[in-house]
């Protein structure tokens, strides 16, 4: 159990290590030198967990899939929201998601990794809406299926355009601004109303999860912060 719970934080720190050297090189500039470096291991360790820099990458894509931290709402669309705005918090503070931004957008491995985070954000994203639609808060034309492909691509595009003009410093506002726009095309009145879509909500949902986990003794930090995006989100959209 020990040596399983020692190589399970091995692999943590070699996609730490990955996410920041694939975010600040891309993945034509990336070496497993580098990764070996920063993660303070051995090359062997690294090849141990995974087999080729291509399944290193596809690694750090995968890990914003693996533990969800955006808290469940009896409002389906308040977890469409909330999921939006929180990624748009941490993506500039994590490396995790913006380096799986990078590797599912970029032109060199794109069509290697079949869109990358893309399909999973799209997925997620449809089944909050299908079940915001079985609770009754979509407008009669909403198609979950359609709206999510829209919603993942007009996200994709604000991020990508507040990191070109911005460094992504403006990033949650611009989101919120989205949901703005958005939403009074998707819920139904009564639901529009309540719906809380401002600048700062990804911060306040991201807190709300970090006491949560305290709380249940789970979390042994005191900061709000996560550690990563596997700690905060596995629901979001870190695709652009």
């Amino acid at each position: 159990m020990v040596r399983q719970e020692r190589a399970l934080r091995t692999r943590r720190l070699i996609l730490e290590a990955a996410a920041s050297v694939f975010d600040e090189f891309g993945y034509e500039g990336a070496t497993i030198g580098e990764v070996v470096s920063r993660a303070s291991v051995t090359r062997g360790a690294v090849y141990f967990h995974f087999a080729s820099k291509r399944d290193l990458a596809q690694g750090v894509v995968e890990e914003q899939f693996v533990q969800d931290g955006v808290p469940e709402r009896s409002c389906k669309l308040q977890e469409f929201v909330d999921t939006g705005m929180v990624i748009a918090h941490l993506m500039p503070r994590d490396p995790l998601l913006s380096a799986g931004a990078r590797l599912s957008l970029g032109q060199d491995v794109f069509d290697d990794f079949g869109g990358g985070a893309i399909p999973g954000w799209i997925s997620r994203m449809e089944a909050l809406l299908a079940a915001a639609g079985e609770r009754g808060e979509l407008l009669p034309h909403v198609v979950p299926a359609d709206t999510a492909w829209l919603f993942i691509a007009a996200w994709t595009g604000v991020q990508i355009q507040s990191q070109k003009l911005s460094g992504r410093a403006d990033l949650e506002r611009r989101v919120s601004g989205l949901f703005q726009h958005l939403m009074p095309s998707v819920a139904v009145p009564g639901v529009l109303g309540s719906l809380q879509m401002g600048p700062d909500r990804g911060a306040r949902v991201v807190a709300e999860a970090a006491a949560a986990r305290v709380a249940e003794g789970g979390g042994g930090e005191s900061s709000t912060e996560p550690r990563g995006a596997a700690e905060a989100v596995a629901a979001g959209i870190g695709v652009g």
